[in-house]
């Protein structure tokens, strides 16, 4: 027994292996944002077909990230919900606002829209620099993410804009509209500079969350009253004793248990005719996130009911599909060109798999905290600067 749990932990970690799952996720999705493209001709003629067709190519894609976390690493997520609540999930509109504290709390959010059947037609509002990381960021191009500038003035604009794209979606298909107000990843140094700031102009300072900016989240609200029917106030968390919650991690293998609370708000109730009072609204929210995230800290759980979920067999038949249809030809390809191909060709595939370790280590790296922007950081100085 011992020895074949070293046997399955070493080939999870082993680089050549974990090349072979690199490549069914890169040209799978080169394939999926190919069909994607071709797919733009039906738009002029069917915006229903074309939304349903990309909500099928999108999962197809990005179900392998749900694979990797349960199947390959035994990796979940334990979910605390009100059970009047639950049976909402996945069966309407919602607009989810979340933290951004961990490097793969993104990962855990799709666990969950992998489980309610909500991942293809699920939309983030991000950066526009998103659109332009390979695979996912064009991806969510197609699938009509909310692109922003980070500059006001444009992306009021922006927002009332593609916002309307979220109403027009075929029955039975629900949007989930993924909504980080922090609008940067967790770092000491950007947390430091939202104290000052909610010292400065008396807000409630935060112990484990960045100060929300509002403006976004007024705008959004306002506009999806009438077509959506929730706001959910999401809080992910992990135990500080597990193994730390990277994506690397989860390729290595190693299983990782996330924690996630869902607070569900009709979106009605949610005050949104003013920027003022809609932004005391998302501080309060936030404060009520960050006292949760206090008490897990303490007890390593949030209060309430929680929900264990079996692994989906979905993600497990499409990530087959993909690497029989992949690898199989890759395989035959290998083993002819070292049977009989020249020492130059062996080379040339030689340089191809560290080329391939180089890129998947990149994308890897997209994923982590210390490698995102100082943008955070500048635009919490900015408002301080302004409130003295």
């Amino acid at each position: 027994m011992a020895v074949t749990t070293y046997l399955i932990s070493y080939l999870k970690s082993n680089l050549l292996v974990q090349l072979a799952l690199g490549y069914v996720f890169v040209v799978s999705g080169l394939i999926v944002n190919l069909l994607m493209l071709c797919s733009c001709v039906i738009w002029p003629f069917s915006r229903h077909l074309y939304r349903k067709i990309i909500v099928y190519l999108a999962y197809s894609h990005w179900s392998q990230v749900p694979f990797l976390a349960q199947w390959w690493s035994g990796s979940n997520v334990i979910l605390y919900m009100k059970p009047e609540d639950l049976k909402y999930l996945g069966k309407e509109h919602t607009l989810a606002i979340l933290n951004h504290k961990y490097d793969i709390d993104w990962v855990m959010t799709w666990l969950l829209c992998e489980e309610f059947g909500c991942l293809g037609s699920s939309k983030v509002v991000g950066k526009k620099s998103l659109r332009y990381v390979p695979l996912i960021g064009w991806a969510w191009y197609f699938t009509e993410t909310i692109f922003l500038n980070r500059k006001w003035e444009h992306d009021k604009y922006s927002i009332s804009r593609d916002l309307q794209k979220t109403y027009d979606f075929p029955k039975g298909y629900y949007v989930t509209l993924l909504l980080f107000p922090e609008g940067t990843r967790f770092t000491e140094k950007k947390h430091q500079a939202s104290l000052e700031v909610s010292r400065a102009k008396g807000y409630p300072e935060l112990k484990h969350l960045l100060l929300p900016r509002p403006k976004g989240f007024a705008l959004i609200t306002h506009g999806l009253k009438g077509h959506f029917q929730s706001v959910l106030n999401c809080t992910v968390g992990f135990e500080t004793n597990g193994i730390a919650p990277t994506f690397m991690n989860i390729f290595n293998g190693k299983p990782i248990v996330g924690h996630f609370h869902i607070e569900r708000i009709p979106l009605e109730d949610v005050p949104s005719e003013t920027e003022e009072e809609s932004a005391a609204y998302l501080r309060d929210l936030f404060k009520k996130k960050d006292d949760l995230f206090e008490d897990f800290l303490q007890t390593g759980k949030f209060a309430g009911p929680s929900y264990h979920f079996p692994r989906r067999v979905n993600n497990l038949l499409m990530f087959l599909f993909w690497a029989v249809l992949l690898w199989v030809p890759l395989a035959y390809y290998i083993i002819s060109l070292f049977v009989a191909g020249t020492i130059t060709q062996q080379l040339i595939v030689v340089a191809a798999v560290a080329a391939g370790a180089y890129i998947v280590k990149l994308m890897i790296g997209v994923t982590e905290i210390e490698k995102g922007s100082g943008y955070g950081t500048e635009v919490l100085k900015n408002g301080l600067k302004k409130s003295q």
